[in-house]
């Protein structure tokens, strides 16, 4: 082969390459963005939830791969970002899990898994409410019904249907 036509392979490659991987950091991310957006910043107080709006309002916050641990009770269960206490125990205590002072939690944590909860009966509710107005109980035991179902059997019949190959 010629080195010319070497060289242009290598660089066709190699632009393959960087595109395959802007493409799927983009789907990564757009994917994660949902899950950043759709969070709730629930047991901090209102110096911390200002901090974390901040981050994601400029695309700087970003997910936990894996439990960190909890400075008050040493245990890998703090699974939200940027905090050092666990929920568990900012709820007993009572502190900021973001920053550990005792000071006045905006949005409290039973709070927070309170309105979860209320959204998923409003949704529950909302859907019991939309199967009483549906009624799928239809009464086709009339006589008309029957003579009906003889004519439209007497045309089926009649009609001549070809089979063609596909």
């Amino acid at each position: 082969m010629d080195a010319g036509v070497v060289l242009e392979m290598k660089a066709a490659f190699h632009v393959w390459r960087h595109e395959a991987s802007i493409t799927s950091i983009l789907d990564f991310s757009l994917t994660q963005s949902g899950k950043i957006n759709a969070k709730l910043h629930d047991g901090v107080c209102q110096h911390c939830k200002g901090i974390l709006e901040w981050r994601v309002k400029f695309s700087k916050y970003k997910l936990l791969s894996k439990p960190k641990k909890c400075v008050k009770c040493l245990q890998k269960t703090v699974k939200d970002p940027y905090h050092i206490i666990c929920r568990p125990c900012a709820g007993k205590l009572e502190v900021c899990a973001k920053c550990g002072k005792e000071e006045e939690i905006v949005i409290p944590i039973n709070k927070g898994q309170d309105r979860t909860e209320s959204v998923t009966t409003k949704n529950d509710q909302d859907s019991s409410g939309l199967e009483d107005k549906l009624n799928f109980d239809a009464n086709f035991s009339s006589t008309d019904s029957d003579e009906d179902s003889d004519v439209l059997e007497e045309r089926f019949k009649s009609m001549n249907f070809q089979r063609t190959e596909i």
